[in-house]
Parts: structure tokens; sequence; C-alpha cells
């Protein structure tokens, strides 16, 4: 009995003195440079939210969603958080890529301008300068919207140019208006500017398109299930947390990683008006990233139709998204 209990006592100090398993090394790419719609990631990071699920997170700034569907693709990164519309475009061309969670189940589409120059409503827009990115996703649903609102191409003048460029129009008066997200062009205008902005949201007139979701190589999810498992768990749970105090989300997380990330202001603001896009009507009250069948399918025709996505997609929708790794409700 006693070699038994010393054998015992013996193999229990093995077992402490043992080091803790190493955490998986997780690599983040965003569709672009900081601003406030990225806040859960930093704040997840922050708060131990990810090291609680065994993940060590490196987050990396993009330069546009595909360039980081590209890097997923080619498994440089290992998620990716991206404009979906974006990842299928790739997707349909066979790029390796699939969503593993839709967060933007609104679309932040929008025309804005200063507010001060009183455009509130598609109407308001005839005679008036709208400056694009050619080719972008915005400018591909614009026919729709124009469609969607009574709107001829006759109806305003538009100029052209880069996404700074864009910016510059509308901050310089060569322009009434832009085309960009809710939360994200707008608040680099009031930045410059501290004017603010006025968005007509594309969502508000019809237009039922997801937006940005997370994304990963499909042969890193089929060989990884349990770490894409945690990583959802947990981006999950960041976004709820998130959700809960958004100034120190949007300010405190993304200023402390990135003291030059932004202004603490707009910051919070580009978060606080991106809270509203992550559910709709059908998913309100559930958790994030839960996005509809519907709602996917309604993306892909609309992408068909207006947005040059491959009409083949139509035929399985589902083949851009799965749900499987993400948490159950509650848990």
């Amino acid at each position: 009995m006693k070699r038994l209990i010393g054998a015992a006592s013996v193999a229990l100090m093995a077992f402490a003195a043992m080091p803790a398993q190493a955490a998986d090394k997780v690599v983040l790419m965003l569709n672009w440079y900081v601003y406030g719609e990225h806040a859960p990631f930093y704040y997840g990071k922050a708060k131990g939210i990810y090291a609680a699920e065994g993940i060590e997170l490196e987050i990396q700034e993009g330069r546009g969603s595909a360039a980081t569907t590209q890097a997923v693709a080619a498994k440089t990164a290992d998620f990716g958080y991206v404009d979906v519309p974006t990842m299928m475009r790739a997707a349909i061309k066979g790029a390796p890529v699939v969503a593993t969670g839709v967060l933007l189940q609104t679309s932040p589409m929008s025309a804005m301008g200063f507010a001060d120059k009183n455009i509130r409503k598609p109407e308001d827009i005839k005679g008036k300068t709208v400056a694009i990115t050619p080719a972008d996703s915005m400018t591909q649903i614009w026919p729709l919207f124009l469609k969607k609102t009574g709107l001829k191409e006759s109806d305003f003048k538009t100029v052209a140019g880069d996404g700074q460029t864009k910016l510059n129009a509308v901050i310089n008066g060569q322009a009434d208006l832009l085309l960009g997200y809710v939360m994200d062009q707008s608040m680099k205008i009031k930045d410059a500017t501290g004017k603010e902005v006025y968005p007509i949201k594309f969502a508000d007139y019809g237009i039922n398109m997801v937006s940005s979701g997370v994304i990963a190589n499909t042969d890193y999810v089929k060989g990884n299930a349990d770490l894409v498992r945690r990583f959802m768990s947990a981006t999950t749970k960041a976004v709820e947390a998130a959700e809960k105090e958004p100034k120190a989300a949007a300010a405190q997380s993304i200023l402390d990683a990135n003291p030059k990330g932004g202004k603490i202001d707009t910051l919070t603001q580009g978060f606080e008006l991106t809270i509203p896009l992550y559910r709709t009507a059908e998913t309100k009250g559930k958790r994030p990233f839960q996005v509809t069948d519907q709602n996917m399918t309604e993306t892909v025709n609309l992408l068909v139709e207006y947005g040059g996505l491959d009409a083949k997609a139509k035929e399985n929708p589902k083949a851009f998204y799965t749900s499987d790794y993400l948490p159950k409700s509650g848990s």
C-alpha cells in the first residue's frame, strides 16, 4: 500500500511539473486598416477571451477584402475578416475558401455626404455629384439602388477615383456624396473635417445583402475542426462582450494595440454604427454569426444579377458558408 501511495505521489508531482499545453497560434487578417468595425477582435484579445479558448491571436491589418481572401486561400493567414460577397467571387472561380461565420447580416453600403447639405433621401441626389471607385463592391450594387429608388444615371454626375481620392472629393467639395460603408468612410470624413456625415443606406431601400464575415481555407477547416470551433466560439463571445461595452471595446482595445489606429470618438461611433448590422429581423435575439439560409440565398441572387457573380453560384448558395463551427445557444 505504501508503495502504491508513493508511486501515485510521484505520478502526481510529475504531472504537476509538466508545462501547460501551448496555445495554438492563429493569424487573423482584417479586410482593411483598423477602424471601429474591428473592435471585437481587439477587445476579445485584450480581455483574454481567445486565450481562454487556447488561442494566441495575432491580428494583421489588410489591404482590401480581395487581398485578404487571397492570403487565406494561400494559407498565409489562418482566418480572414472580409466582405463575404468578395469572397464568393473568389470561391466561384476556384479559391478554396468558405465563410465560417457571417457577422454583418445587413449591408453597410450607403451614399453619404456632409449632413449640412441636407441630402437625406434618394430624391435629394438629383443634380448632385457622386464620387465612386470603379469595380468596388458598392459601385457594383449601385445600379440596383438606382432601380429600387427610381433614380437614373442622368439624374446626377459622377467622379471616379480610388478610395482616398473618393474621400478627398467629398472633403474638398468636388463631390456632394460618395459610396461608402456607414461605419468606415463616414468616420474618416469626420476625422478629417470634424463635420457630421449623413448616410443614405442601401438596406433602407430593400437591398438585403450580407457583408463582412470570417473566412478560412477549406482544407484548413477540415484539418483543424476543433481549432476552428474554438476560434468561432471565442469570436462569438468577443462580439457579445464588445456589444455590451462599445466605448471600452472600440476606443481602449484598438488604441492600446495600435495608438495610431484612429480617434477615440470616431472609433466608438463607428463601432456603435456597426452593431445594428449584426442581425436581421429573422436573427434578432440570436447569437452573432447565425445567418439565415434565406439571407445568403438572396445575397447570391443579387450578386448574380448585379454584382458580377457567376450564375452557377445560384445552384448551391450553401457552398459559400457553414454554420457547423459556431457555438450553440448558451455555450
